[in-house]
């Protein structure tokens, strides 16, 4: 029997499609529709996350957004998780990863701000990078690479349950100096959350 096509919304997608997301969204029942301000990446919509009005409200089986709610400003944050929620349809979820402040933090308390915390496809990253975006495109004019906010495990949690997200589950990666949140449209018992997240982010 096959399974039913379920429509993956890769929000602030970058070059990236969903071979390189989690495993999770790699099979032929998610149809991805990629959204990006960009449109040199050439996504399927050119667009914001502070206004998807070309996405119809509940017609998103899932969100995924990676490391984009930190290149809003801090009062647009509610703006854009509600955003995500609105397009989700009833049994929808949101997947979210962005910096850790708190690990990041830990890197620049010791002196090391400019040190490489870690190296990227993308090149060597240093806590400055991680804080206040990637030097590099910056340095080459693309703005849209700069970070405006940022958050610890707690506050982005508490952001996503302020914006109307009734169950979610979340992960701090030190080593990775990142955070992930698993969050549903509908309210989920504690198990079933805990089900849906280790699907999800089974190798985070």
């Amino acid at each position: 029997m096959n399974q039913a096509i379920k429509t993956l919304l890769h929000v602030g997608c970058g070059p990236a499609t969903k071979k390189q997301l989690l495993p999770y969204f790699h099979g032929d029942n998610w149809q991805e529709l990629r959204v990006d301000i960009n449109p040199d990446v050439h996504p399927d919509i050119v667009g914001t996350m502070l206004d998807m009005s070309a996405v119809a409200s509940g017609t998103a089986d899932a969100v995924y957004s990676s490391h984009n709610i930190e290149h809003v400003y801090a009062h647009e944050v509610g703006l854009v998780l509600r955003e995500f929620l609105r397009v989700l349809k009833d049994d929808g979820f949101l997947v979210i990863t962005c910096p850790d402040l708190k690990s990041v933090a830990a890197l620049v308390a010791a002196g090391k701000l400019i040190d490489t915390a870690y190296v990227s496809p993308a090149g060597p990253i240093a806590p400055i990078d991680i804080l206040y975006g990637h030097r590099p495109p910056l340095a080459a004019g693309n703005h849209y690479m700069a970070h405006k906010c940022g958050f610890t495990l707690e506050v982005l949690m508490g952001c996503i349950k302020e914006a109307g997200f009734p169950s979610m589950g979340g992960a701090e990666r030190p080593h990775a100096f990142d955070l992930w949140v698993v969050a549903s449209k509908q309210a989920l018992s504690d198990s079933e959350m805990t089900t849906l997240a280790n699907s999800v982010l089974n190798i985070i």
